[in-house]
């Protein structure tokens, strides 16, 4: 039987295909780098998303959100991205309910924030101060009505320990452990931020087009064992597209 150990060693392992751990372990892509299959697009625009050299390119605009075709309750999700201007904002949103109230452009969802490093200088407070620096790397959050402990918290939101994204034009490596409502982030090889008691605990995956263009690539999951979770910490199952 596999063990935790090599569970995630293998979700944290290189390789811009499924490595033998990974297809061991019961890793599968969520994106096969042709095309969108498996994703619906909930808000954005035909031309938003796109593939291009077998990366998922998002151009930012409009404002809004994709999501995966299923819903996930425990896991380990492997994703890499990289921001193509200063002060890029994006994310994925993981136990979402993929739909926007009205008014709105992104829906509810544990945020699993993906920021530019010139973010907080580029977004300054109204006294010309820069922005926290806890926003750009990983900060964790329920967004839009979902509820969370932070492990470090900046106000009700969670920011990492360590400070470890790259910026503009380099990548990033996210390694999500999400459990019975624990969540824990590893950026670029190392756990450095998580959360605990989230009100939802099985939903979409949601990325996040927010204005400015990101690359995603070997986005992977491996789904672990369904654990404690209630009908009223699962968001509603929405049609399939078309219907």
């Amino acid at each position: 039987m596999k063990t935790w150990i090599h569970l995630l060693c293998a979700a944290l392992a290189f390789s811009p295909a499924l490595s033998l751990a990974e297809e061991a372990a019961g890793f599968r892509d969520l994106f096969n780098g042709k095309d969108l299959t498996g994703w619906v697009d909930v808000n954005t625009s035909p031309e938003t998303w796109s593939v291009k050299d077998g990366l998922l390119v998002c151009k930012g605009m409009p404002i809004g959100v994709m999501r995966s075709e299923k819903q996930y309750e425990n896991f380990i999700l492997h994703i890499e991205w990289r921001h193509m201007e200063e002060g890029g904002n994006s994310g994925v949103f993981i136990w979402s309910n993929a739909a926007p109230a009205e008014g709105a452009n992104l829906p509810m969802g544990l945020e699993v924030q993906m920021l530019e490093l010139q973010w907080p200088y580029i977004n300054r407070e109204k006294d010309g101060s820069p922005k926290p620096l806890g926003y750009v790397s990983g900060e964790l959050f329920g967004a839009n009505g979902l509820e969370i402990i932070p492990d470090n918290p900046r106000g009700k939101r969670s920011m990492s320990y360590e400070s470890r994204c790259k910026g503009k034009g380099e990548w990033n490596t996210y390694d999500v452990v999400a459990v019975d409502g624990v969540v824990k982030l590893s950026i670029n090889g190392k756990f450095v931020n998580g959360v605990s008691g989230s009100t939802y605990r099985k939903g979409y995956l949601c990325l996040e087009s927010e204005g400015a263009e990101i690359h995603f690539r070997n986005i992977r999951i491996l789904e672990l064992p369904s654990g404690m979770t209630t009908p009223e910490q699962t968001v509603p199952v929405l049609a399939p597209p078309g219907r």
